[in-house]
């Protein structure tokens, strides 16, 4: 059994998700007696208590059945069109950004109603994000959360229609794909960037660089939110101050895109990093650079992600909250509601910090 302890993922969960695997593939059968709590330690190395909650819930959710003084054994379950009870998710890296706070969200609201959630960490990769669709259809979940990958739509809509061929029901999460017909939830970036420009301008600043990857239709969105206030406050679109790439995240590589930026004479009074994980890279670079944040230049991020070495102002998004819905909406559907595909989008909120200073007074 492989558990990753430095993940972010409840180790209960961890757990809770490896025994339902085993039991999907068969390798625990109907009426099998699963470890007792004492080997669980053994091979796991976690706490009783730990290993109690995940089986507990197990338990909830009509996986196993507790036999005074014999222990705990596999339910024989009967495969029930009308009694779906396990939900994928896929998500871009366990491990940082958004993905394990909308995970959360999604596995207490799928626990609270007594169904399982099988975790899947794609890296952003069209071809991981292929082989856990294949592995969902194989073992006929009934539903699936899917934050699209860092590949094109069209990549993306072939991962969905693998799903909707197999008649499973799909919940975009965060992300979205133009003109495609499925229910998706999504915050309005749109509006969270025209926010955060416009804070930056009440601050006096009228020379702000932009950042992000226009891969995705979040980023893409913000930096249209970014634009309109620009131009709503009477400032010029400046295209040799906003810095775009159409790839996936990698730290080194935003790190030099930091350095470029803060290495221009010094006209910038401001930058909007496309997300806090571009931010931070440049708070590293302007330490490599002695440049003092906010100082010799203010920074904005977007996500709210808990860093405890910046002080950052940023967007927050309702991570945990999009999690909530998205699973909220992929229930309805294996409940069998029929309506037109749903279209959400949450409010985020500015949070002000000390990364910010006002400039021109």
């Amino acid at each position: 059994m492989i558990l990753d302890k430095n993940s972010p993922i409840p180790q209960y969960f961890q757990l809770q998700t490896w025994l339902i695997e085993q039991i999907e593939q068969g390798v625990f059968k109907p009426n099998d007696k699963i470890p007792t709590e004492a080997e669980f330690v053994q091979l796991t190395e976690l706490s009783r208590a730990t290993i109690r909650q995940a089986v507990q819930n197990l338990v909830n959710m009509g996986y196993l059945e507790r036999k005074k003084r014999l222990g705990t054994f596999v339910i024989n379950r009967k495969i029930d069109s009308n009694k779906n009870t396990i939900v994928g998710i896929l998500i871009p890296d366990i491990r940082s950004g958004y993905a394990p706070e909308l995970a959360r969200g999604a596995e207490d609201e799928a626990a609270k109603n007594k169904h399982s959630l099988i975790l899947c960490n794609t890296d952003d990769l069209f071809t991981s994000a292929e082989f856990h669709a294949n592995r969902l259809t194989d073992h006929h979940v009934s539903g699936v959360i899917f934050v699209p990958t860092a590949a094109s739509d069209a990549k993306n809509r072939l991962i969905i229609e693998k799903f909707t061929r197999n008649d499973i029901p799909v919940v975009l999460a965060d992300r979205t794909i133009p003109d495609l017909k499925v229910d998706h939830i999504t915050t309005d970036n749109f509006q969270g960037a025209y926010t955060l420009t416009e804070y930056l301008i009440r601050k006096g600043h009228n020379k702000i660089a932009m950042i992000l990857s226009t891969l995705f239709s979040t980023e893409r969105e913000r930096l249209r939110g970014y634009k309109q206030a620009l131009t709503d406050h009477g400032i010029p679109v400046d295209e040799s101050i906003i810095l775009t790439d159409n790839s996936p995240f990698i730290e080194m590589r935003y790190l030099n895109y930091a350095k470029k930026l803060l290495k221009r004479p010094n006209d910038l009074t401001a930058i909007f990093a496309g997300h806090d994980r571009i931010a931070l890279q440049f708070y590293l670079a302007a330490n490599d650079l002695n440049i003092k944040i906010p100082d010799h230049i203010s920074l904005v991020g977007y996500d709210d992600l808990h860093f405890n070495t910046i002080s950052l102002t940023t967007m927050h998004q309702p991570i945990y909250e999009m999690g909530v819905e998205s699973m909220k909406l992929i229930l309805a559907r294996i409940r069998g509601e029929k309506k037109e595909p749903q279209k959400i989008k949450l409010k985020s909120y500015l949070v002000e910090r000390s990364s910010v200073k006002q400039v021109g007074t």
